[in-house]
């Protein structure tokens, strides 16, 4: 079966900046359901679309079709004492962004009674090589479709 709208494709995927260095192993292979739901990067589900398992292919993208470029927007310094004790570096909390939208902020820095907030993903503004592998195709189930994520094994739960 080939990758169409509608299909849950499994990955296999290393991902390395531009420099080489490895941020995901791809050990665990990731299901994703395809067809512009937003259930993975558009320049991955472009070079997929039509691809049958055994594909293989390796992306270099620059961080506006990866993860975005930064946006020093996102960074936030508010006192200790609006957190719930315990919050520590490295932690994440939802909160606005300045367009009212749910943001998640990463906690990059507890500075006496600051805390330094990143809303940026944690890849955002950099180049990444996907190196990928497409291990099984199917047809996406109607509850699938209708939740636009797929369940099950390596997929979202329930």
């Amino acid at each position: 079966m080939n990758i169409t709208k509608n299909t849950a494709v499994t990955l296999q995927f290393k991902v390395t900046n531009a420099q080489g260095k490895l941020i995901e192993d791809g050990k665990e292979p990731s299901v994703y359901l395809h067809g512009g739901y937003g259930n993975t990067l558009p320049k991955i589900e472009e070079a997929l679309d039509g691809q049958a398992p055994g594909y293989q292919v390796t992306l270099d993208l620059q961080a506006a079709d990866a993860f975005g470029e930064r946006d020093e927007a996102l960074l936030r310094s508010l006192p200790k004492k609006q957190f719930p004790p315990g919050v520590k570096v490295g932690g994440q909390l939802e909160g606005h962004g300045e367009d009212g939208k749910m943001t998640v902020f990463n906690v990059m820095k507890i500075k006496g009674d600051t805390v330094l907030l990143d809303g940026n993903h944690p890849l955002a503004g950099k180049a990444l090589r996907f190196a990928i592998k497409v291990l099984d195709v199917r047809e996406a189930s109607e509850k699938e479709i209708t939740h636009q994520h797929v369940h099950g094994a390596h997929g979202h739960q329930h």
